[in-house]
């Protein structure tokens, strides 16, 4: 398990590192990025899932699911719990560290960028319209779509359509990519508990110059919604037998 550990940390760690910094690169004042907008923001996230993956395999864990919701889908498509306590501490600690490289990386935008809702959003999700009902099933859908979809391409019945097994990471990131440009515009589209809680928890402690509260309030729903999500795909997907 202690590979898997590692492996997990690592490839969470350049997710959110990836992840986050483009967020960071559009967002913050002075970024030659800057206003570079959503197409670049969600095209972002899908490369950083991609090279997360494979750093996650390279690094030990060829499970690679860099979030707690797929490593609950999973669990409950297998019926094997085994892995889920271990990668959750693994995949959370690798956000809390990809979250500070980010603060390192972008070290002299954060006093020049004003706006401390900027800067929270460079770390963690935020609803367009606060909702939380509403808030909580876009979580719910996306996550949903997000274990559901990693379930299809990895599926023996998809197996014969073409080499799924070497094109996974790719999908995968097409997939994040399509959930980004098709769902996400409502809340951020989370999707992945240890990606919102661990930058939020590296927010609350980083000097960023003027900052406000991390969105504790908020905070709930990018957990709640993607683990709801995931039980809910691992249970389907086990009715429909992928």
């Amino acid at each position: 398990m202690g590979a898997r550990f590692f492996g997990e940390f690592m490839g969470t760690a350049v997710l959110i590192l990836l992840g986050d910094g483009v967020v960071a690169n559009v967002l913050l004042k002075g970024s030659k990025a800057e206003g570079a907008g959503w197409l670049a923001i969600a095209a972002g996230w899908a490369f950083a899932v991609v090279f997360g993956v494979f750093t996650a395999v390279a690094c030990g864990s060829p499970d690679a699911h860099l979030n707690p919701a797929v490593t609950l889908g999973m669990a409950i498509i297998s019926g094997d719990f085994a892995k889920l306590f271990p990668f959750f501490a693994a995949q959370l600690l690798g956000a809390i560290v990809g979250a500070i490289l980010v603060w390192l990386h972008f070290l002299p935008h954060w006093r020049q960028t004003e706006d401390p809702s900027l800067k929270l959003g460079c770390f963690s999700t935020s609803p367009a319209i606060w909702n939380f009902p509403a808030n909580l099933l876009s979580e719910i859908i996306g996550t949903f779509v997000l274990v559901a979809g990693v379930a299809a391409i990895l599926s023996k019945k998809v197996a014969p359509m073409g080499p799924t097994a070497g094109l996974g990471p790719y999908l995968i990131g097409v997939l994040v990519w399509a959930i980004g440009l098709s769902l996400g515009g409502t809340t951020g589209y989370a999707i992945n508990p240890a990606r919102d809680l661990g930058p939020r928890i590296a927010h609350s402690f980083l000097p960023l110059g003027k900052k406000a509260g991390s969105g504790w309030n908020y905070a709930l729903v990018p957990i709640v919604g993607p683990l709801a999500g995931a039980a809910l795909a691992g249970l389907f997907v086990r009715l429909v037998h992928f």
